[in-house]
């Protein structure tokens, strides 16, 4: 891509706010015209990018660039950019045109000038009779009309929207992503647009940036994110998605469910774990013995407006969810079959808990600022070694008592016949943890890992 295509380029940005790195390494470019969106979880660090792209917040490393120039220590008001807020703050004190007009008029443009721009974009937001209203008689969803029109009206080669339609109702929000979307047609600048609503970035994006816990995990359009996610949390954050433990046989041939499938994906090698992701609309029900690659059994059905979502407990003991347009009755017997297009093999993140460790004396270790008691045969004190635990071997208590470090539940994966944790400790470090427990995102646990669970081994190497 030509260097004066890209209208922003950032480069390893970096933000910490006291001991809480919200930003880590972020490095993407956003092209002239685009309509990128910022996608993740709450807290994930999506509106602190922007607002560092806005100037309200300065990086404590990295580099922005807008149009091949430096903009760190640009203040807000000398950045070409407008920012358009989920709270509207509209002046109540003024009518819809003078609250359109106010960033011309500190700039002293003059009043012909003024007030054909204004009547231009009262146009584009459609609310050309509006212009003598009070601002407080306006519905959620006109207010946010005249929010983008105080924004576009001072031509931005950058409109920012930090969430814009949070507030509004379901429809109303379904009705402004259309206009918005429109909007940057006719408009033909560069939308940077922040969302957690995996829907709004698949119906509005030309590019969509997911992002979690500080980290870019994928960038890509609408059609690669959903059909091809990168890993496990990008499949589940997008969309409904059967999420499973699998092994490569070889090259186009994967297991899972415990059963071997085609596929069309090379290259991970032979006989090494991955995860599969396979979309409820493409498990297809068929009465053709011929087709039928596994059985299951439907253990409910509901009706979601377009499509019947069924859960099946598998022949093999998994649960997985379909969707389609025919419902099947409750403990009704099928037959199913998965394409091999529509199997996606990702490659495993990590296969155990892996952390940096020191033995610190006779049958002790310390990691995650915690020492605990294993088998350290073949180890000295202050020996560097790598502590693996199996994901299964972690046991969580609703209690701190007996424990040995204590968390947070932050990310539930669903693999069809268990749950995958992703645990944050007290120290800050993530656990991982494999149970049939059912557990609620949020909730407080105590941690116990029992001595022969922990093996030790050299080179020590980082958590991965």
């Amino acid at each position: 891509m030509a260097k004066d295509e890209r209208i922003i380029n950032i480069e390893h940005l970096s933000k910490s706010f006291g001991d809480k790195k919200v930003l880590d390494d972020i490095n993407l470019y956003v092209r002239r015209g685009e309509f990128l969106t910022l996608l993740g979880p709450s807290g994930c660090g999506k509106t602190t990018l922007l607002r560092m792209i806005a100037g309200f917040l300065q990086p404590d490393e990295g580099v922005i660039t807008l149009d091949g120039r430096d903009i760190a220590g640009l203040p807000p008001h000398m950045r070409p950019l407008n920012t358009v807020f989920q709270r509207y703050a509209l002046f109540p004190h003024l009518d819809v045109y003078d609250n359109i007009a106010f960033g011309l008029k500190l700039k002293k443009t003059p009043e012909e000038e003024i007030d054909k721009r204004v009547r231009r974009v009262l146009k584009l937001v459609a609310m050309s009779d509006y212009e003598d209203r009070d601002v407080e008689t306006l519905s959620g969803g006109q207010q946010q009309r005249i929010a983008i029109a105080r924004a576009i009206v001072n031509q931005p080669k950058v409109l920012l929207l930090d969430e814009p339609l949070a507030a509004l109702d379901l429809k109303m929000r379904k009705d402004m992503q259309i206009e918005l979307k429109e909007m940057h047609k006719k408009l033909g600048i560069t939308f940077i647009y922040v969302t957690h609503d995996q829907e709004e970035a698949l119906t509005l994006s030309d590019t969509i940036v997911v992002i979690n816990e500080g980290k870019i995990q994928q960038i890509g359009s609408p059609i690669d994110i959903y059909n091809e996610p990168v890993n496990a949390f990008v499949a589940d954050f997008i969309g409904e998605s059967n999420i499973l433990k699998g092994r490569m046989m070889h090259d186009r041939r994967v297991a899972f469910i415990k059963h071997e499938f085609d596929c069309v994906d090379e290259g991970f090698g032979e006989d090494v774990p991955v995860d599969v992701v396979v979309r409820p609309e493409d498990i297809y029900f068929t009465t053709d013995p011929a087709k039928c690659q596994f059985t299951a059994k439907v253990n409910s059905c509901t009706f979601k407006g377009v499509h019947y979502e069924m859960w099946v407990d598998t022949d093999t003991g998994y649960e997985l969810m379909i969707q389609d347009y025919d419902p099947y009755p409750v403990g009704s017997e099928v037959m199913l079959y998965i394409d091999p297009d529509d199997i996606q093999v990702m490659k495993k993140e990590r296969t155990a808990n892996n952390y940096p460790a020191k033995v610190t004396g006779e049958g002790k270790v310390e990691f995650l600022d915690t020492e605990f008691e294993c088998k350290t045969e073949g180890f000295a004190e202050g020996d560097e070694v790598t502590a693996t635990i199996r994901f299964e071997k972690v046991d969580l208590l609703d209690h701190e008592e007996g424990a040995d470090l204590t968390g947070n539940v932050v990310f539930i994966l669903y693999m069809g016949n268990h749950y995958h944790l992703t645990v944050k400790t007290e120290t800050g470090e993530n656990i991982w943890v494999d149970t049939n427990d059912i557990w609620d995102k949020g909730d407080f646990v105590g941690i116990k890992i029992l001595p022969q669970d922990i093996k030790l081994s050299k080179p020590a190497a980082g958590n991965e």
